[in-house]
């Protein structure tokens, strides 16, 4: 049901190509057993499966490694189309997407050929930490720790919302390192991002490393959510992120700028999805002798949907070729993150409401929107994290002189 709402001009042909094959595998091959799988929380596999096979995984990965070496709009517009389907299969490639970012920006020229060509086929499988219990939103206030021994670092720590957790084979995560750096250095610039790789699945992945059962979760099953526990692990020094400590905090934080558009994309791909749902039952359902669509509460109701569909993407489509023409995007990013995890959450309610009491039913789908949605609010940044980011960068911009 592809229709005139989010069209994104000046698209290439190879573009427009993978897209409409994305949404061609979502109207498919995902649509028809998401809602069964989320109720099962189940892994899906097939559609991981399906997903390798198209090159997703590989989808901004340069040619050199392998990978299809297309632009953050072209990835972000494919988020979007899968988010459309199922939101959890867009979590699955989007930790994926961030690790390989973060290689191909700041690995060693070593890591970058080991890691990348795997990670483009799909047979390394990426996620990444920052989170811990007990911090939040406060990242500079991360207490697992990495000690050099000999040729090692020995890591130590507990982790917490690790997206991927059991499926993936590879994790960035960040870690304090302090030797080296002299008493009073800021807590930022004594981080660093370690490569840490393990068997996928659940319990003792490899020695020093735990990561316990999948974290039961109100909306965004199927995809595994994690924590991990470091007891000595042991990671060898060729295993820091681009060969030198005191830098994870940057890799992360660059990572986390991309993830923002991703996040965008995804409220985008929600929001597109309720509205559909909105205004199919809208046409279907009658009361008082006619359609509910033609009630005008519920055409001012669609028309709100409607124009916040729009709204969303088009400042998502900004912030993904801000960022592709080598410009900062920092403060695009975080609007664009904003306004779409708000709107998508309003437009799912919305449509929430239109279905009266069947949206209640599990046979509905958007039941299960109305309890992803929220994800969006806290992912990658709760909304007054990126209000803050803004504020920031606001003042920055117009500060006044004198």
């Amino acid at each position: 049901m592809s229709g005139r709402l989010a069209q994104t001009e000046g698209l290439t042909d190879i573009q427009r190509e993978i897209l409409s094959t994305v949404r061609d595998f979502v109207d498919k091959e995902i649509l028809p057993v998401a809602t069964g799988l989320e109720h099962r929380d189940e892994y899906p596999t097939q559609i991981v499966e399906g997903l390798k096979e198209l090159g997703v995984f590989g989808l901004m990965i340069p040619e050199e490694y392998g990978g299809l070496g297309e632009s953050l709009l072209t990835y972000a517009l494919t988020v979007e189309e899968i988010a459309r389907g199922w939101m959890s299969v867009s979590g699955i490639i989007n930790t994926h997407f961030i690790v390989a970012y973060m290689l191909k920006q700041h690995g060693t020229q070593e890591q970058k050929d080991y890691f990348l060509p795997k990670m483009a086929a799909g047979e390394i499988r990426g996620a990444f930490s920052m989170s811990e219990p007990a911090l939040g939103s406060d990242v500079s206030a991360i207490s697992s720790k990495g000690v050099a021994d000999g040729g090692d670092y020995v890591l130590t720590g507990q982790k917490m919302w690790l997206t991927n957790g059991g499926s993936s084979t590879l994790v960035a995560v960040l870690c304090r390192t302090d030797e080296g750096h002299p008493e009073g250095t800021a807590p930022h610039k004594s981080m660093t991002t370690f490569l840490v790789e393990k068997e996928a699945g659940f319990g003792a992945v490899r020695p020093g490393l735990t990561i316990p059962g999948k974290i039961d979760k109100m909306g965004y099953k199927g995809v595994d959510t994690t924590e991990m526990i470091m007891d000595g692990l042991r990671v060898p020094a060729d295993r820091v992120l681009g060969g030198a400590t005191g830098r994870g905090f940057y890799h992360m934080m660059d990572g986390v700028e991309v993830g923002r558009v991703n996040v965008a994309a995804r409220g985008c791909g929600v929001a597109q999805r309720a509205f559909e749902l909105g205004v199919s039952y809208a046409q279907q359902r009658h009361t008082f002798g006619k359609p509910i669509a033609q009630h005008q509460a519920i055409q001012f109701k669609l028309a709100e949907m409607a124009t916040k569909v729009e709204a969303a993407h088009a400042m998502m489509v900004n912030a993904a070729r801000k960022k592709d023409s080598g410009q900062r995007n920092d403060l695009e990013a975080g609007m664009a993150k904003y306004l779409a995890s708000e709107y998508c959450k309003e437009v799912v309610e919305d449509a929430f409401r239109i279905h009266g009491g069947y949206g209640f039913s599990k046979e509905y789908e958007i039941e299960r929107l109305y309890r992803e949605a929220p994800m969006l609010l806290i992912g990658e940044g709760t909304a007054e994290i990126q209000k803050m980011i803004i504020g920031r960068r606001l003042l920055e911009e117009y500060r006044i002189q004198g």
